[in-house]
Order: structure tokens, then C-alpha cells, then sequence
């Protein structure tokens, strides 16, 4: 806590020992105590700079997670309810403006930052800070929770522009035109929330579309059946982006994170890709994704991997080569010409060619992987229940810090809130998982 000057009505003790017995502001310092604040460079004080000292950076931080978690919507709500709790300003680190005549010994408004200044802070924070501080998290998490990591689920959800586009309520031509960006947001797009087949009166089916102007928030989920859920990595997209593209910039994260590579993954059949199962085969895990042929035809394999021809019969490897998409396939032909003419007819049209079938396969381990996966086995169904931890996490950052409709018009304020809302889950997983572990302690040593 900055020191004040001494006061006329309060001293300095007097004013530390009514911080120490404010409710509001342990439970403030409960909370951000369990922040590594190391990460976040500590300004040194200009003696050249006239006038009065700037605000620490910590300062805004931590008044920018009270706003979430006191659920203040507007940053005007939050100036408000700082000048209202003027310890709480001293609390937070906010640099005082001395006035002896004043209750505490400092004017409390002209202390707190203007609602356009903090708007402008929420803005301009630094991502990367931001970032290092949902690392701290998970560092101390991973001291806490034994096998932190050890599967990591994927997910995307919704997250709406603050836009009169998105209010059904309100009249507004071309509502859903991709090229009309609405004038609320400038960095907004337009996205399916979700598709589904409403059944016309003709017994056929009509394919609908939700659709919705904002941003998706990508996150990387662990969970443990006793500690629950811990954030790992999360990323904010504009909302017409695939979820597929989600997957990359989480998992760098996530190994920077950790540490380590995680050996099973999970997701939903949004991210049914080889490149993702590849990263579980490759470090001795499983990728517990449902199975999405994005309207190719299925065929048949032997329980190898090996296709079989129309008729069943299992075909011939050819040579390897570098497809196109970036892995490694083999080429596979009709066992009936290869690797020679047999005295046999096939009714399939190829084969009246000369030709033949052909197949070519991906046959990197990812790729083999995504197709001969048993996912009824036990162990592809304790890794694809652990997806749910994700939905929980949006769940709660939703219902509880209003992620699904913050009250911001950029980008980059979307993405700030959303990160500091991700820090705050973690910081309550955090202290659950600290009071677990005395309380095991306490049983073990009675």
C-alpha cells in the first residue's frame, strides 16, 4: 500500500489499521495475493516528472479485475465504486492525491482515474502482460494439482458485439450483410452460432443458420475430479473464423505453459483434423475427437489402417509421397491389376479402365490415428468426458462475469476482458485447490 502523508483527522496507522479491518479490501487482498504481481515491471518514479506521479500499472490491473469481479458492467460503475471505498483506492495501489482536510488524507476523486481513462487503460493493455499473469496462474496451479495437464480439451464459444445488429429488437436493414460493417464495433464479424435442420411441412428438412456479429473465445481447458477446472490458454478471434484455426496459437500456448507436451487432447468434431491427432500420437497419448468426414464417403480399413476396395478386398500399397495438404501419404491400388493382373472381373467402372481403384491415404501417424481410433473403448471415453470442462469454463465466464455480452466496442478491449476474466477462474480454482490440499493435510495428520 503507498504511504500517505500524515493528516489532520487521520494518521497513516489509523488509516492501515481500518484497511486491515475492511471487509472489502481483505477480500480484495485475499484474491490478489494469489498473483504472481513479479511479472508486471513496477514503474520507477519520474523525480524529473512535475505534477502528480502517474498511477502504477498494477493499479489499473487490479482495479480492471475488480470490475469483473464485482461484476461492475461500465467503467463508469467502477470509477464510481472506487471514489465510493476510498480504502479500497488505497488498497489497489492507486498513487494518492494528498488533501489534509479530507477524511482518509487524500481527495479521493481527484485520486481515481477518470471513466474515459480507464476505458482508454482497458484498451492498451498489454497482451503479452496479460498473458505471463494467465501463466503465473497455471504455474502455481500445476504446484497444486497433481497430473495438471495430462489431457487438455478444446473449445470455442460465442461471444456478441456490442451492436445494434445483434438486437432482434431493433430495426436494422441488411442485418446480416457481411459487407455492411455495423458502425458499433469496426473490427466485429459476422458468424454462425449454430446450424440446425428445421423440418419443412412436406416432411423434407430446411438448414437454418443463427447468425451473429462478434468474436470467438478459444480456450484450453484441464480438470481434475477433485480440484475442477483450470484454464491453460486462451485466444480471441473474430467470430468468422473456423474453429479448426483455434487449435495452433492454443497449443503453442499451452506446451509454453505446461511445459510439456499434454499426451491426450479432446475436443469436439469441429476440430476433427490430422494435424491435431497427430500432436497426442506423437507423444504417446490419444485425441478424443468425434469423427467428422466433412461430406466425404467413408470406406472401409483393416484394422491396421489398410483401405479395402468396393468389393471388400484389401488393396495394394504403391509408393509414398508428399501430398499437398502436408503429410506424408501412401498410394494404394486394386488388388485385382496390382501389383498384377489377376484372372478376375470387378463390375466396379474403374476397373474396366485398366486402372483401378486408387486410394490415397495419410499415413502419418495422426492421420492413421484419426481413423482406427476405437471410440467406444474405455479410454477414448475417459478422455472425451473431460471436454465438459470447457463448457463449464465458458459456462461460468458467461453467467458470472457477463463474458457473453461485454460492454466493449474494439477488439482489443474484447480480448483484455476476456483474459482477465480467465485470470480471475483461475484464481478461484487456485484458492480452492490451496484449501483442498490443507484440509487433506489436516485429515492425514489427524
Amino acid at each position: 500500500m503507498p504511504s500517505i502523508p500524515e493528516a489532520t483527522r487521520l494518521d497513516q496507522t489509523t488509516v492501515a489499521s481500518l484497511i486491515a479491518t475492511d471487509a472489502l479490501c481483505q477480500r480484495v487482498r485475499t484474491l490478489f495475493e494469489l498473483l504472481d504481481w513479479s511479472v508486471v515491471p513496477e514503474s520507477a518514479p519520474d523525480l524529473h516528472h512535475r505534477g502528480h506521479r502517474p498511477h502504477s500499472e498494477r493499479a489499473y490491473l487490479k482495479a480492471l479485475l475488480l470490475k469483473l469481479s464485482e461484476q461492475l458492467t461500465y467503467c463508469t460503475t467502477l470509477r464510481r465504486y472506487l471514489v465510493e471505498h476510498p480504502l479500497l483506492v488505497l488498497e489497489l495501489g492507486f498513487t494518492p492525491v494528498r488533501d489534509p482536510q479530507a477524511p482518509y488524507g487524500f481527495d479521493v476523486e481527484r485520486t481515481v482515474p477518470s471513466a474515459r481513462w480507464l476505458r482508454y487503460k482497458q484498451q492498451s493493455l498489454d497482451p503479452c502482460l496479460l498473458s505471463a499473469l494467465l501463466s503465473a496462474t497455471v504455474q502455481a496451479l500445476l504446484g497444486e494439482i497433481p497430473g495438471l495437464g495430462e489431457t487438455v480439451a478444446f473449445d470455442v464459444t460465442h461471444i456478441y458485439a456490442w451492436v445494434k445488429e445483434n438486437n432482434l429488437r431493433a430495426y436494422v436493414a441488411n442485418r446480416y450483410d457481411p459487407t455492411h460493417q455495423p458502425a458499433g464495433d469496426p473490427d466485429c464479424h459476422l458468424g454462425v452460432k449454430r446450424s440446425t435442420n428445421k423440418e419443412q411441412a412436406d416432411g423434407s428438412t430446411k438448414e437454418v443458420k443463427e447468425y451473429l456479429w462478434g468474436y470467438g473465445s478459444g480456450v484450453a481447458t484441464s480438470t481434475d475430479p477433485v480440484y475442477g477446472d483450470v484454464i491453460v490458454a486462451e485466444v480471441t478471434q473474430p467470430f468468422n473464423e473456423n474453429d479448426v484455426t483455434y487449435f495452433h496459437p492454443l497449443y503453442v500456448q499451452t506446451v509454453a505453459t505446461l511445459g510439456f507436451y499434454p499426451p491426450n487432447l479432446t475436443a469436439d468434431a469441429a476440430f476433427d483434423a490430422w494435424y491435431i491427432y497427430e500432436r497426442a500420437a506423437r507423444h504417446g497419448g490419444i485425441a478424443a475427437i468425434p469423427l467428422n468426414q466433412h461430406g466425404h464417403p467413408t470406406f472401409e480399413r483393416d484394422p491396421d489402417g489398410v483401405p479395402c476396395c468396393p468389393i471388400g478386398l484389401r488393396m495394394i500399397p504403391q509408393f509414398p509421397f508428399a501430398h499437398t495438404h502436408g503429410y506424408t501419404a501412401l498410394r494404394f491400388r486394386c488388388p485385382l491389376l496390382f501389383p498384377h493382373a489377376r484372372n478376375f472381373t470387378c463390375s466396379h467402372p474403374p476397373f474396366a479402365t485398366g486402372r483401378g481403384c486408387v486410394k490415397d491415404v495419410n499415413w502419418e501417424p495422426g492421420g492413421q490415428m484419426r481413423v482406427t481410433l476405437d471410440r467406444r473403448s474405455p479410454p477414448y471415453q475417459v478422455v472425451y468426458h473431460q471436454r465438459t470442462s470447457c463448457e463449464r469454463v465458458n459456462s461460468h465466464g458467461k453467467e458470472q462475469f457477463g463474458l457473453a455480452h461485454p460492454k466493449v466496442r474494439n477488439q482489443r478491449s474484447v480480448a483484455h476482458l476476456t483474459t482477465l476474466t480467465y485470470i480471475l477462474i483461475n484464481l478461484k480454482a487456485l484458492h480452492r485447490a490451496r484449501l483442498t490440499n490443507r484440509l487433506l493435510l489436516r485429515s492425514r495428520l489427524a
